[in-house]
């Protein structure tokens, strides 16, 4: 695909909502969280400049 960029998105943070997020990782690693712990949990990980994918698989590799 193109024209997605890497990056967290958040929605639903208004009253009487659900809040989601997707974050696309410079790796192309993608993940969705749905529900306020969830959604918090996955924005405390994120890392938008950062890719701790590769860093895991180099550490593994060693």
């Amino acid at each position: 695909m193109t024209g997605i960029r890497p990056g967290l998105t958040v929605r639903g943070l208004g009253r009487n909502q659900i809040p989601a997020a997707d974050w696309l990782c410079v790796c192309g690693h993608h993940e969705r969280a749905r529900g306020r712990d969830r959604v918090t949990d996955l924005t405390t990980r994120a890392r938008v400049d950062h890719c701790p994918h590769t860093e895991q698989h180099r550490r593994n590799a060693a």
